[in-house]
């Protein structure tokens, strides 16, 4: 069976590093699913899940943003946030999705906006990962 390498990276640490069937990115323009010998491709992510299927089972990667690079034998994703899908606070998540909404409230011109809807985004996205695993624990 043909595999292919992932290195999930965040600004301070390596998140994961190994061998996959494939893996499941937030592309930009919508979700895409790379199997090993992929065109390569970069894209950059929005706020979500990555899923990387490997042999033993499916990893949930919450990543803020950033980059995915494809290359036949490789996947690299770059974010300046990546979290384990079981290391995902709720009440940290609750807390800055409402301090996003608060600035939301408050903000003062088009850069304003845009950051807040940046952390708006990154927050909602963290709560519907965590919701999601909790209906799989069930």
């Amino acid at each position: 069976m043909s595999v292919i390498h992932v290195d999930v990276v965040s600004a301070t640490e390596e998140i994961y590093s190994g061998e996959a069937k494939c893996v499941f990115a937030p592309a930009s323009m919508g979700e895409i699913g790379v199997y090993p010998m992929h065109v390569p491709l970069i894209s950059t992510l929005k706020p979500g899940e990555v899923r990387v299927e490997t042999e033993s089972g499916m990893e949930s990667i919450f990543v803020s943003g950033g980059i995915i690079e494809v290359q036949p034998g490789t996947v690299t994703i770059f974010s300046d946030t990546a979290i384990r899908a079981n290391d995902l606070d709720e009440s940290k998540a609750l807390e800055a999705k409402q301090r996003a909404e608060e600035a939301m409230s408050n903000a003062q011109g088009d850069q304003d906006v845009t950051t807040t809807q940046a952390a708006l985004a990154e927050s909602m996205a963290q709560l519907q990962m965590i919701s999601k695993m909790r209906g799989k624990k069930r």
